[in-house]
């Protein structure tokens, strides 16, 4: 079971992968950190897990956490760790050897734990230590995710030798209404490139994202973190709480960000979790994916983060084909040939051109793309969409999971509202109920609104498509959709790829590669 990634990280040569695993079955339990290293992203070998339960501060798991790059030590893994009474803390663990660059052993040191939750605190929601940072005042600061009643909250801690934490007066960030805040990033962000964890105190828009535990999905908010005050501030421009921004609108969470220093560019991890039911895990003796891996980057009007996947994946690229200035009209689609659909990838570049017969936007949706996209799905005739792709297609779309663009006039703005979804809904003939009536296979619609002005009347797509998961990216990653899905017809040779239009505003397909994709390497 590989679920939350755990302490990414580059050093000597090698990319590091840590995360969340059991070994002994598909069902959460018996969690330890799995590791896997690669060359270049792709390509990955699998190494024995890096810690497991074997203290009395761990004992009782050895959860989630971050790697940082400590000056004289090499690197430092902070991790939660359960006692025997569940309650949660925090410890650190140092490789044996710091000149393996594999990072094969890892040694848990006796003056574990560093940080225990005080009496003011919930011992029982207090977890997922960050990556920490080097501050001018000669400290190290990191922060924990907690909660108290409905309050999310991310607590500060300093040290000097990092190994001595102290809380801070107050934390760093907090919300109302927001549950248990899991797996917190903070981290600086720029319009060009990754920048350090260390630039963290500088004038640069800040990036604080908190995974909900009520619902399983990320959000974050951009703002300032004041080095002085020890506390960070959103801009205000996108709300703080359960309508936020969010990295990834599908089943994505628990994620992790860390600077590629060979690069020099900020990469996403993110937890592709399943929608399938336990007792078909169980059969598949797996669970959980780690989604392609993704930078990060500042939008242009630096109101919300861009992501894309890594250039790396584009070496599985084989056979390919292109199309250009095919208009698509009102329920038409037309197969994309030539390449292994279930294996692909795929971008397309649609030019929509006016917006006179596009639907006015209804305000009262301002915060329910996803309702929107259940009423008005890839089959519901509009004005201007819904157009896009139909992924995982039987030909008589018996199975098919659609990834499409849908455009509205919003008249509070003159300008277009754009939704995008990925609709789960018809994506598998298999049964819903599993062996128990309470286990349903979870078939999602998942949507998103897209931020552009849909420049000369153009929007992007892309979809990485890999038998079990489609990732969509929007306007060049402005808006990113994955979807689990288990197509039981739709498989291998047997699936197919469309492009299709059901609104009544013809749409021309400008531009449209598309690639079969190999397999990585697996090493063991």
């Amino acid at each position: 079971m590989s679920t939350d990634p755990n302490g990414p990280v580059y050093y000597e040569g090698f990319y590091h992968l840590f995360y969340q695993y059991n070994p002994k079955g598909a069902t959460w339990g018996n969690i330890v950190w799995g590791h896997s290293v690669s060359k270049d992203l792709v390509n990955w070998e699998v190494l024995e897990p890096a810690i497991h339960p074997s203290k009395w501060f761990d004992i009782k798991g050895t959860w989630s956490g971050s790697i940082t790059i400590v000056p004289g030590k090499g690197p430092v893994i902070l991790y939660t760790g359960l006692n025997h009474n569940g309650t949660q803390l925090q410890n650190y663990a140092l490789p044996r050897d710091s000149s393996d660059p594999y990072l094969r052993e890892w040694v848990k040191p006796d003056d574990n734990p560093i940080v225990i939750p005080d009496y003011t605190m919930n011992g029982s929601a207090f977890r997922d230590p960050t990556t920490a940072w080097f501050s001018k005042d000669g400290l190290w600061r990191m922060i924990v995710g907690s909660q108290r009643d409905d309050v999310g909250i991310a607590y500060l801690y300093r040290s000097r030798d990092f190994k001595k934490w102290v809380k801070g007066k107050h934390p760093i960030h907090s919300r109302v209404s927001t549950g248990m805040w899991e797996c917190p990033d903070l981290f600086p962000v720029s319009l060009t490139q990754g920048l350090e964890s260390d630039d963290i105190g500088s004038n640069n828009t800040h990036v604080l994202k908190v995974s909900l535990d009520l619902k399983r999905y990320d959000y974050y908010t951009l703002g300032t973190y004041d080095p002085k005050k020890e506390r960070y501030v959103p801009d205000g421009q996108s709300p703080d709480g359960w309508d936020g921004l969010r990295y990834d609108y599908g089943n994505f969470y628990a994620s992790k960000t860390f600077f590629d220093y060979k690069k020099n560019r900020r990469i996403l991890w993110g937890w592709a979790n399943e929608s399938d039911t336990i007792f078909d895990d169980m059969l598949k003796g797996w669970a959980g994916l780690q989604a392609i891996p993704r930078t990060v980057l500042l939008d242009s009007s630096k109101k919300q983060l861009l992501f894309w996947p890594v250039e790396e994946i584009e070496s599985l690229r084989s056979d390919s084909i292109g199309m250009n200035s095919l208009e698509v009209k009102t329920g038409q689609r037309f197969e994309v040939e030539g390449i292994t659909p279930a294996q692909a990838d795929v971008e397309v570049t649609f030019e929509i051109g006016s917006l006179e017969k596009a639907e006015t936007f209804d305000p009262s949706f301002k915060f329910k793309p996803l309702e929107l996209c259940m009423r008005k799905g890839s089959n519901v005739t509009g004005g201007v969409g819904p157009f896009g792709l139909i992924t995982l297609a039987t030909p008589d779309l018996e199975e098919y999971t659609p990834v499409f663009f849908r455009v509205f006039k919003d008249p509070s703005t003159r300008k277009p509202k754009i939704l995008m979804c990925s609709d789960a809904r018809a994506s598998s003939l298999k049964q819903d109920e599993g062996p128990r009536r309470e286990e349903k296979m979870y078939k999602p619609s998942f949507a998103g609104f897209v931020d552009t002005d849909l420049h000369k009347g153009r929007i992007a797509l892309r979809s990485l498509i890999d038998h079990s998961v489609v990732e969509s990216f929007g306007a060049l990653g402005k808006t990113v959709i994955t979807s689990r899905v288990y197509p039981v017809k739709a498989i291998k040779k047997n699936a197919h790829l469309y492009v299709f239009n059901n609104g009544t505003q013809t749409v021309t397909v400008e531009s449209l590669n598309a690639w079969s994709m190999k397999s990585p390497l697996k090493m063991h």
